[in-house]
């Protein structure tokens, strides 16, 4: 595989495993980690940037999302998004340092983006989140 497919495969899978889209980026990090083609330390920031990136356009669709919570073709119902909001005013801003968990981790950035989490404190908490995820999966495989 070439540089520019790896990285790029890798951006885009890390990119769409961060939004509500299910995809998974840790099996390809993985993969191109043990073929040893790359250096680790690219293959990671290239990968945390992607996956970083995909949860900013969760917290932008959250910031805008408000305004279509009473469509009928809108996916959550009232209760469920009081009941997110309600968890994330209970556990706070400190929660998006889950940001990288299955399941969990794209709704929260979502809902950051409702609760208007700051910009700036989003990134730091989410990119030390996401980024300590590939660094663990890295050093686990001893890249």
């Amino acid at each position: 595989m070439t540089d520019l497919a790896a990285y790029s495969s890798l951006f885009l899978a890390a990119l769409l495993a961060a939004t509500l889209i299910p995809a998974q980026s840790e099996t390809l990090l993985g993969g191109l980690l043990l073929l040893g083609q790359q250096p680790a330390v690219a293959l990671v920031a290239v990968a945390s940037f992607g996956n970083i990136l995909g949860s900013v356009l969760n917290w932008l669709i959250g910031r805008g999302v408000e305004r279509f919570r009473d469509r009928k073709w809108f996916p959550a119902s009232d209760a469920q998004l009081d009941s997110a909001q309600g968890y994330y005013q209970r556990f706070g801003y400190w929660s998006l340092l889950l940001a990288w968990v299955p399941v969990i981790g794209d709704p929260l950035t979502l809902v950051a983006g409702i609760m208007r989490e700051p910009l700036w404190r989003f990134l730091i908490l989410v990119s030390i989140g996401k980024a300590g995820r590939y660094l663990v999966l890295a050093a686990g495989l001893g890249a």
